[in-house]
């Protein structure tokens, strides 16, 4: 009875990473951002240009970004760059330097301030009225996961995924490779 109900989650979750893969390649929805920018053509030019505009764009794009030959030493030097802020990420929360609930040393903290915390896509919401300290504690709602958190000076505490850190800092520091490399790595 319970194999069925699994095959066909399975089969839904697969079918949302196919459909998700072809949205981030460019296959679904870079037809709706092209067409808006050949609908700027003259009318007399936009029946015959614009179905080889919407492709040819497409395409262009798309050959730059993935059939790039500098990819292999971008990716290399992206994963140079933020190997040791996960070097030391990983090492705070899986080793046994911090117990749980336990504040990070003034120089971890700096570090994850500076290097996750200031590129977190929601990090004014999370600062709040301001930092205390950096903690690692349990997850509340998932209790084997151990995380960062940012205890905040109004005595208010709240969860920070440093993946997401990671994925906007290199959004903002390889903007032309960033997405190539998220997917791949994250």
């Amino acid at each position: 009875m319970a194999a069925p109900i699994l095959l066909r989650h399975f089969l839904l979750h697969r079918l949302r990473y196919h459909n998700y893969q072809l949205f981030t390649a460019g296959a679904v929805a870079a037809p709706h951002r092209y067409r808006l920018w050949c609908s700027a053509t003259s009318s007399s030019e936009e029946a015959n240009e614009k179905a080889s505009c919407v492709t040819n764009t497409r395409t262009s794009n798309r050959d730059q970004r993935w059939d790039d030959p500098d990819w292999k030493n971008k990716k290399e030097e992206i994963l140079r760059d933020i190997e040791p802020i996960v070097t030391l990420t990983k090492d705070i929360l899986h080793s046994p330097r911090y117990m749980d609930g336990e504040q990070l040393t003034v120089e971890d903290e700096r570090v994850v301030v500076e290097k996750l915390l200031a590129y977190h896509p929601h990090s004014e919401d999370k600062i709040g009225s301001g930092v205390d300290s950096i903690m690692v504690d349990r997850h509340p709602q998932f209790g084997n996961s151990r995380c960062l958190f940012v205890a905040r000076t109004d005595g208010g505490w709240i969860d920070f995924s440093y993946r997401k850190c990671l994925r906007e800092y290199i959004r903002y520091t390889y903007p032309t490779y960033a997405e190539r490399f998220i997917q791949e790595h994250f």
